[in-house]
């Protein structure tokens, strides 16, 4: 004997919107809060690599399944009022010894290569400063306009929010960042 189902009745469409929308918003927000994030540059502390006005997206979850890498371009809440974001490099890690001499950044004694950086930049000599456990050293890749670790202090580690992983808009700017 054949089983009876009752009817199923049917939606309304604008119900059938209305979940759809809710299921959308939904969806955004878990992608915006474990994934990824849209962030705006609205300073010159990162160029030539980060315009002002570029718009990036950051990996929120890169860092949970591999450590960061020194050069990573990284977004994360800044230590004297978390409620910005900054963007900088990261420099260097805990136990390290940051200095800069002559224009060049030295860690623990041996100068780095650091092809990211504006040709014909000069710095101030600055450290040698030793970063802390839980902690980064984030420096902006146009040093002599950028508030960094060398003006607030090692970044700690919690405060990190992701790896900015490449250039949305302007348009001339896609790429993706390294």
């Amino acid at each position: 004997m054949a089983e009876v189902l009752p009817e199923k009745k049917k939606k309304s469409p604008a119900r059938e919107v209305l979940e759809s929308i809710v299921i959308a918003v939904v969806l955004a927000a878990l992608i915006r809060m474990f994934i990824i994030q849209p962030f705006y540059i609205p300073s010159g502390s990162m160029e030539p690599n980060l315009q002002i006005n570029d718009r990036i997206i950051v990996s929120k979850f890169t860092y949970h399944f591999w450590q960061p890498r020194r050069g990573d371009i990284v977004v994360f809440k800044y230590p004297l009022d978390p409620s910005r974001d900054f963007v900088k490099r990261l420099i260097a890690f805990e136990g390290e010894t940051v200095a800069i001499r002559d224009g060049r950044l030295y860690i623990n004694g041996k100068l780095q290569p650091e092809p990211y950086l504006p040709v014909g930049l000069k710095m101030a000599d600055f450290g040698p400063v030793k970063v802390p456990p839980g902690h980064y050293w984030m420096m902006g890749d146009n040093r002599n306009n950028s508030d960094d670790s060398r003006i607030w202090g090692p970044l700690p580690k919690e405060n990190v929010v992701g790896k900015a992983v490449f250039i949305y808009w302007p348009i001339g700017h896609i790429k993706i960042l390294r």
